[in-house]
């Protein structure tokens, strides 16, 4: 019987509508919120034969932020935060991608910009699998994640808690749900493999 496998090599655009870009905080150091951004787009640049030649780029409005309160968003999205009047965009562009410690796993190594400081850091994703949609769309989805120092970015607003605690942890974590569409003039193909 003979295999056959998906050529992933093209170009894939994130597909907004279903996908997440999601962040998680330390609240009062006893509870955690959990936001998004909910304006973005992006590409992934797949090279399966050369993951390590793949490349993504992002962006996202950082007005969009939402963590569900509104009172606490608008302080996201001032001065304090994202300052989105001066930094209306927070932008990720890959520098280099290496397998993990399997072929649904890889590291993506790139700069995270926000509020114009540029840092590197490196998501963990996992291949999620293709599918095709009704639309005649070939899908491929990605879940990833990462740990970041808000500081880093200068992002240092805080506040003592009674007891000596802080209001807001220093670290964040990202989490990416991804759902891409392959672009129509790189359509896959199967091909076969012994």
């Amino acid at each position: 019987m003979t295999e056959t496998t998906l050529d992933l090599t093209g170009t894939w655009d994130v597909d907004p509508a279903h996908s997440r870009l999601g962040f998680a905080a330390r609240h009062a150091m006893v509870a955690t919120v959990h936001g998004t951004f909910s304006v973005f787009s992006g590409a992934l640049h797949l090279d399966q034969a050369n993951p390590e030649k793949s490349t993504a780029e992002v962006d996202i409005d950082a007005a969009s932020i939402s963590t569900g309160n509104q009172q606490r968003d608008d302080h996201l999205r001032s001065a304090d935060f994202l300052d989105v009047e001066k930094y209306p965009k927070l932008v990720f562009r890959s520098t280099g991608a290496e397998l993990g410690k399997d072929d649904n796993e890889y590291k993506l190594h790139g700069d995270l910009e926000i509020r114009g400081v540029s840092r590197p850091i490196v998501l963990d994703l996992e291949f999620q699998g293709t599918s095709p949609d009704p639309f005649g769309n070939l899908r491929a989805g990605f879940e990833g994640k990462a740990t970041i120092n808000r500081k880093d970015w200068g992002l240092t607003w805080n506040m003592v808690v009674e007891g000596g605690g802080i209001m807001i942890g220093e670290k964040v974590k990202l989490e990416l749900d991804i759902s891409s569409i392959r672009r129509k003039d790189e359509t896959a193909t199967a091909e076969p493999t012994a």
